[in-house]
């Protein structure tokens, strides 16, 4: 359907004014044609099939085994290019993230009520597995403050770690196992947007109640309790602390210790700070507390009064878990539970900040093969006497600081651990508890962010509600209320905008072809006769379409009484209905094919015509296999609201009441 080419000369102005008309005509309907005559789009068996590929075959490579392995291990690209510079900061990275990592390392899994070399063990199998399969530069791997808190209130209902800690240990093996299986599926098939149902306001809200929870377990160890409760709400705990302190005898030592070592280490954190040179000192100061504190306590005997120390810590590298996973029994059901929300939990701690430090480093993190390498990494860390290992947000800064250049600053720091392992357990065993207590709470102002719940609330009411949400349900229930809160408040939110989307009504921009809200922006000028509607929701569904078909007529209506009194003519004839991406209507289903079917029997009754403008893919191939599209009219199909408006004008010019 070409232009009409002919010798102006032989024509008056009139026929070469209708010539032209039917030039712009035919190039509008090829246009249109264009929208009608794509290809049908894939099902979801293609791109469930397409995203697998993605995620295990660079992009732009053929199929082999060669670019499988690329995709699957990233290290096989960037290693040929590793050079010896690199090399050497990255081992000075790797060495000052493990002095950090080795006396975290034993608190956190204290946190999680396992022996320490377990803690030790989660720093050597998933950094390893990470190190060969992610694609952040800077994530540093290994047990965190909060997972090691949410696996002890899960876990501890089921199982009790002082009647039975080895019950308790192989349920923890068999959750990390789970989180991994659910983490690789996440990534295998793009599942991430379950991840994102946990949004960032609920993360700063669980993030600090968390660390308050936290913050209160460490007085355990602060004050030297020996019968600490099991629940991780304030109420529980504060009520166990004083019972102890009143009802127990406890030691003032502990307390001396633990508060002389937060201080220092406080003090420290905010040395480096405030002098970006000194990123060194904090990064060091846990382990100097660890190696002075142990040195007091030997040379004092302080353990002969009070001082709770460490004891024994089992050497030697980590052995199998393989034999002591519980895939039947009765606790499965409850551990697979456990482990969605571990996965969830962690993958949204880790993806958030590789994500920011990728930023800032100007490359892209993807995010469905670092959940696949994290999947992997806790599946093989379940094998190999591990917990959920995630990426810290502390380490990470650290590792950044320490000028790290890629992840072998994470082979360095697992390799630095498992000579730890074999030569230096035995001289932590009078390290006392207290330290290991003031360690973990030193790095807990970094998980509260009162700025950034400030900022929530001055941004959105409804988001600073599912903040607070888990804040406090994490505060006065336990991590997994607060996480239900959280994403329930989410979820809520998602339904009210999908229920209820937006219907805004359309006006030209002055000297422009562009359309927009003409609430927004009220120079934008009405045509007359035409009504020009956005639908703003990516779904057209049975959950909204009631609401669009009734909202839709009522400003029809609307329309209709405003020009009552108005010159005739200027009634409303025409409905046009933008689908484009900037309302991003990404699908229809049968419901939503109704509404819009019953839309366009009622604009009939009412002598309206109905055109629809630039439907997306999905949309124009749902509507031409409900025979909508033949309903509605070929001719009433146009690429741009401008060629639709364009399209009515004329044809009003050239009839009484027109179709489009």
């Amino acid at each position: 359907m070409g232009s009409v080419h002919v010798d102006e000369t032989t024509f008056t102005a009139v026929e070469l004014q209708q010539l032209h008309h039917q030039d712009l005509t035919n190039q509008r309907v090829e246009r249109a044609q264009w929208v009608l005559k794509s290809p049908e789009p894939p099902g979801p068996w293609q791109k469930l099939l397409h995203s697998v590929k993605a995620n295990v075959f660079p992009q732009g490579k053929k199929y082999s085994a060669v670019s499988f392995f690329k995709g699957l291990f990233p290290i096989l690209s960037w290693g040929r290019n590793y050079k010896a510079s690199k090399f050497k900061n990255d081992l000075m990275a790797g060495l000052t993230l493990a002095s950090l990592s080795i006396p975290q390392s034993i608190g956190y899994a204290n946190l999680a009520k396992l022996d320490p070399q377990y803690g030790l063990y989660t720093s050597i199998v998933p950094p390893l597995v990470y190190s060969l399969m992610g694609s952040s530069r800077e994530l540093a791997i290994g047990p965190v403050a909060v997972v090691s808190l949410l696996l002890s209130s899960l876990l501890q209902k089921i199982e009790d770690p002082t009647v039975n800690p080895v019950a308790y240990r192989n349920l923890v093996f068999t959750v990390t196992f789970f989180a991994g299986i659910f983490q690789a599926a996440f990534g295998i098939f793009r599942l991430g947007f379950l991840v994102d149902f946990l949004s960032h306001a609920a993360i700063v809200g669980f993030m600090g109640g968390a660390a308050i929870v936290i913050g209160l377990q460490q007085l355990k160890g602060l004050l030297g309790i020996s019968k600490f409760t099991t629940n991780t709400d304030v109420i529980s705990v504060l009520e166990c602390v004083f019972k102890s302190i009143i009802h127990e005898p406890w030691y003032p030592l502990n307390i001396v210790l633990g508060c002389a070592f937060l201080i220092f280490l406080l003090i420290a954190r905010f040395i480096g700070k405030k002098n970006k040179k000194l990123f060194w000192l904090p990064a060091i100061a846990p382990l100097i507390s660890v190696v002075l504190s142990t040195l007091i306590v030997y040379f004092t005997k302080a353990d002969r009064h009070g001082v709770k120390i460490v004891k024994h810590i089992k050497s030697g590298l980590m052995p199998s878990s393989a034999d002591q996973l519980q895939l039947t029994g009765p606790h499965v059901g409850q551990a697979a539970k456990a482990g969605l929300i571990s996965a969830i939990i962690a993958l949204a701690e880790a993806i958030a900040v590789g994500r920011s430090f990728a930023s800032i480093k100007g490359y892209h993190l993807d995010g469905n093969k670092d959940m696949m390498a994290m999947g992997c990494m806790n599946i093989a860390g379940s094998l190999s006497s591990c917990y959920v290992a995630t990426g810290s947000f502390s380490r990470t800064a650290v590792n950044f600081s320490a000028g790290c250049e890629t992840v072998v600053s994470n082979i360095v720091m697992a390799l630095t651990v498992i000579v730890s392992l074999e030569l230096l357990t035995r001289l932590l065993y009078f390290t006392p508890t207290a330290i290991l207590a003031s360690i973990i709470l030193s790095a807990l102002p970094g998980l509260i962010d009162i700025n950034e719940a400030y900022h929530i609330w001055k941004v959105d009411k409804l988001d600073f509600i599912a903040c607070i949400g888990a804040f406090l349900g994490v505060l006065f229930a336990s991590a997994e209320i607060g996480l239900l809160l959280a994403v329930s408040i989410s979820f809520a939110k998602i339904l009210i905008n999908a229920l209820r989307p937006g219907i805004e009504v359309l006006g030209r921009l002055p000297r422009s072809d562009i359309f927009c809200n003409i609430s927004q922006y009220p120079m934008a000028i009405k045509t007359p006769s035409i009504l020009i509607i956005g639908i703003n929701s990516s779904l057209l569904c049975f959950a909204n379409a009631n609401s669009v078909r009734e909202r839709v007529m009522k400003w029809v209506t609307k329309e209709e009484d405003d020009t009552d009194e108005k010159e005739k003519g200027t009634n409303i004839q025409h409905v046009i209905l933008d689908m484009s991406s900037k309302f991003n209507v990404m699908n229809v289903d049968t419901s939503g094919i109704l509404a819009l079917e019953e839309i366009h029997k009622k604009l009939l009754s009412h002598g309206i015509e109905l055109a629809v403008a630039n439907p997306r893919w999905q949309v124009i191939h749902r509507l031409k296999l409900a025979k909508l599209v033949d309903k509605i009219g070929e001719e009433r199909i146009f690429l741009t609201v401008s060629e639709a408006v364009d399209a009515c004008l004329m044809n009003s010019k050239g009839a009484g009441v027109s179709s489009c």
